[in-house]
C-alpha cells in the first residue's frame, strides 16, 4: 500500500495508542537502514551521518550504532546544536561509540535531517547541510541513503536544495510523493523498512511497491524436469540486429525456461546459430505464423525483428492463444494498428520504453501512473512501462512500482533481457502480470549486483552483465532482501 503523509501520521498515532513506543520503532528502523547499507556495500567503510533534531535523526543514529559494531567508521554531522535535539534523538547520540572515526572507502552518507513533518521554507543550517550531502555525492563518490525521504522532498514539489539520494528507505510504507514523477531522481532506489507495529488505514492507496516480501518465488520441486519448465520461442533478430536476439534468448535460458528456441529469418540463421549459447536452439522460418499450430508455453517477440514483417507480426499477435511478451519492433508494428489489441486470442504483456509508449498511446501531459492506467483501461493487456521507476499493471490488478535498478541500465539491450526473462517466467506457469512484476525486480537487482563489487560501473554496465548476475538476483529474491 501507498500512504499519504496524513495517513502515515494516523498509522503512527494508532500504534502509539496501542502501546508501541517511538523508541521501539526507531530501533527497528535504524537496524534496517544499517542492513540496507550492508546490502549494497558488504565491505565496511566510512559512514557519515547527517542528523536533524527529530526522530529521523534518531533513526540514522541507530543505523550508525549498528554499522559501528560491524566495523564501519562513523563520522557524525549534527545539523543542530545538541541541546536542540529531541530527547530520544539525543539519547541515541549518547549510545554511539566514541572511538569510531576514520576515512576508508566506501563512503556512505546517511540523510536523517528532515522527516514527513517538515513545514515551511528550508532555512539554515538545514540548507547548508543538504548542500554538503550533495557535494559529497557529486564530488567525492559518496553513496547517499535517505531515511524515509530525501530531505527537501515534499508531497507536491522539490525544494531547493533537496538531497539527491542513491537510495531511500521508506519507513513501513511508501509515501505517495516518493513514487511521484517529480521525485524519482531524488529518491533513487526505493526500499521499505518492515515496521509491523504500523498498519495502513483502511482507505489507503492499493498500489504496490515490488519487494521480495510481496513477490513469490518458491523453490522448485525436486522432481522437476525440463518438460515442466516450459517451451519458449523467441521471435527476434534480423541481419541488422542479431545481438538483440542473442540477448533475449540467453536471458530466457538463464531465467529458467526448460527449452528455448530462437526463431529467425533464413538470412541470419547461420550467424546466430554460430553465436548463441549451446543451450539455445535456432530455427529458420520465413513465416513465423507456422508456430501457431505448434505447442508452446510462451512467446517473446520483437527484439531486433526489424520492420519488414509488421503485417505478419500483428496477425500473429491477433491469432496466437499462447501468452506473448511484446517488445521493440513488435510494439512498433502495433503502433497505428492498435485495434489488434482488442482481438488478442491470448494473454499479452507489452513492455514499451517511453518513446515506444508514446507511439502506441500519446502521453498528452499525463503522469506515468495515469498514462498506464488509461492504457490498460482501454486495452485488455498487461503493460510494463519501462523507466527509472518501472510500472506494471492491468485493468484488474493494482498498479505496481518496481523498486530495483539504477541509471546504468540506460543502455541498449536491457529491454531484450527483460523480454527473455519475462517469457521464461510465463513459460514456467506463472500468470503474465506476475511474471512481469518478477522480471522487472529481478533484472533491476541483477544490475545492482553487477556494480556492487566495483569492477563494473554504471557507465560500463552492459546487458550481458545483467544476464551474468540473474542467478544471484533470483537467490536474493528468495533471501527476502530489501
Amino acid at each position: 500500500m501507498i500512504l499519504s503523509t496524513a495517513q502515515m501520521l494516523e498509522a503512527e498515532a494508532t500504534a502509539f495508542a496501542e502501546g508501541h513506543t517511538a523508541e521501539e520503532l526507531m530501533e527497528h528502523a535504524g537496524r534496517q537502514l544499517a542492513e540496507l547499507v550492508r546490502q549494497f556495500h558488504p565491505t565496511p567503510g566510512t559512514c557519515r551521518v547527517f542528523f536533524g533534531k527529530g526522530h529521523n535523526g534518531g533513526d540514522a543514529l541507530v543505523a550508525a550504532r549498528y554499522l559501528a559494531t560491524g566495523g564501519w567508521s562513523i563520522v557524525l554531522d549534527s545539523v543542530f546544536p545538541h541541546d536542540h535535539l529531541a530527547p530520544l534523538t539525543a539519547n541515541q547520540l549518547s549510545r554511539i561509540p566514541s572511538s569510531i572515526l576514520g576515512q576508508t572507502r566506501p563512503l556512505v552518507v546517511l540523510d536523517g535531517i528532515l522527516g514527513i513533518g517538515m513545514k515551511g521554507d528550508l532555512r539554515e543550517p538545514v540548507a547548508s547541510a543538504i548542500h554538503r550531502i550533495n557535494d559529497l555525492r557529486e564530488h567525492h563518490a559518496a553513496w547517499v541513503l535517505a531515511a524515509d525521504l530525501p530531505s527537501g522532498l515534499r508531497e507536491e514539489t522539490v525544494t531547493d536544495p533537496c538531497v539527491k539520494a542513491d537510495a531511500t528507505m521508506a519507513m513501513a510504507f511508501v509515501k505517495s510523493f516518493l513514487v511521484a514523477d517529480h521525485a524519482t531522481d531524488f529518491v533513487g532506489r526505493l526500499a521499505i523498512a518492515d515496521l509491523p507495529a504500523l498498519r495502513a488505514p483502511a482507505e489507503s492507496d492499493l498500489a504496490e511497491t515490488l519487494t521480495p516480501k510481496i513477490l513469490s518465488m518458491p523453490p522448485r520441486s525436486f522432481d522437476r524436469h525440463k518438460g515442466m519448465c516450459g517451451r519458449v520461442a523467441i521471435l527476434a533478430g534480423s541481419r541488422s540486429y542479431p545481438g538483440a536476439a542473442r540477448l533475449c534468448s540467453v536471458a530466457a535460458v538463464k531465467a529458467g525456461a526448460g527449452l528455448v528456441t530462437l526463431v529467425v529469418p533464413p538470412d541470419c540463421v547461420a550467424t546466430l546459430s554460430a553465436s548463441v549459447i549451446p543451450e539455445v536452439m535456432v530455427r529458420s522460418l520465413d513465416d513465423f505464423r507456422v508456430l501457431l499450430n505448434e505447442n508452446w508455453d510462451a512467446f517473446g517477440i520483437g527484439p531486433g525483428l526489424g520492420r519488414e514483417r509488421d503485417e505478419m507480426t500483428c496477425d500473429f499477435l491477433r491469432q496466437s492463444s499462447t501468452p506473448c511478451v511484446v517488445d521493440a519492433d513488435a510494439l512498433n508494428a502495433l503502433a497505428g494498428q492498435m485495434e489488434f489489441l482488442h482481438e488478442n486470442a491470448g494473454p499479452r504483456l507489452l513492455t514499451p520504453h517511453p518513446l515506444e509508449m508514446e507511439r502506441l498511446y500519446p502521453r498528452k501531459g499525463r503522469n506515468r501512473r495515469q498514462w498506464l492506467s488509461d492504457f490498460v483501461s482501454e486495452y485488455p493487456v498487461t503493460l510494463l512501462l519501462k523507466g527509472s521507476r518501472t510500472l506494471v499493471g492491468n485493468k484488474k490488478t493494482p498498479i505496481a512500482f518496481n523498486t530495483t535498478g539504477h541509471s546504468g541500465m540506460a543502455s541498449g539491450g536491457m529491454g531484450d533481457v527483460l523480454t527473455g526473462v519475462s517469457a521464461a517466467l510465463v513459460a514456467q506457469g506463472r500468470a503474465i502480470t506476475e511474471s512481469a512484476r518478477l522480471a522487472a525486480w529481478i533484472c533491476g537487482r541483477a544490475a545492482e549486483l553487477a556494480i556492487r563489487d566495483n569492477t563494473v560501473s554504471q557507465e560500463s554496465l552492459t546487458a550481458s552483465d545483467v544476464i551474468d548476475h540473474l542467478g544471484r538476483a533470483f537467490l536474493d529474491l528468495r533471501a527476502d532482501i530489501f
